[in-house]
């Protein structure tokens, strides 16, 4: 069987322009999508063109070194990131803390469970609760009385008097002696020994 060198060479030529074809659609594919890619990663034009540039003068070299440089989050991952971070600071801000221990109260307690730090007053009038340093109810309008001057009182076993208005009180005696009689002439004054 003989072989027509001209079919076969009419063969070759339609696969070599195929696959010349197939990689030049590869080639320009490849540079499209790393420019979109790294637009979606940067605002950066500088940055998007060199990265396209990489890619259509190395091809899969380039597009290596592209995948090991670019960005590792996209702008829309950044942004929901950020929107996260932001609801969680908002989150943390929003919890209501102690001012005398710094431990976590709930909204609707007069004072602090831990240390009795008082956190709210209720109304005058209507009983809710509100601030410390609110000077009017926000429900009922009724303006409430100023805040008392708290005293500070010591505890009992704090309070002592000074030494001066101290009562003073004899020396206990020494154990195994009495109580001695002063003699008459100590009473009087007089020395009862003539030395």
């Amino acid at each position: 069987m003989p072989i027509d060198i001209s079919a076969l060479s009419e063969t070759v030529l339609w696969t070599v322009t195929f696959v010349g074809a197939f990689l030049a659609a590869l080639w320009l594919s490849l540079v499209i999508w790393t420019f979109r890619d790294m637009r979606a990663r940067s605002r950066d034009i500088l940055a998007q063109v060199m990265a396209a540039l990489v890619v259509a003068v190395l091809l899969l070299p380039g597009l290596l070194i592209y995948l090991i440089l670019r960005p590792p989050k996209t702008l829309a991952e950044q942004y929901e990131q950020s929107l996260e971070e932001e609801a969680l600071l908002q989150e943390i801000e929003e919890r209501r803390v102690c001012p005398g221990c710094n431990r976590q109260v709930d909204e609707a307690w007069q004072i602090c469970p831990n240390c009795l730090t008082r956190l709210k007053k209720p109304c005058v009038s209507c009983e809710r609760l509100i601030d410390l340093a609110w000077t009017v109810c926000p429900y009922c309008a009724t303006t409430q009385p100023a805040p008392e001057a708290t005293v500070y009182e010591k505890p009992e076993f704090m309070q002592t008097e000074t030494v001066a208005n101290a009562p003073v009180e004899p020396a206990p005696e020494p154990a195994g002696t009495g109580p001695t009689e002063p003699s008459l002439t100590e009473a009087d004054g007089t020395d009862s020994d003539p030395a």
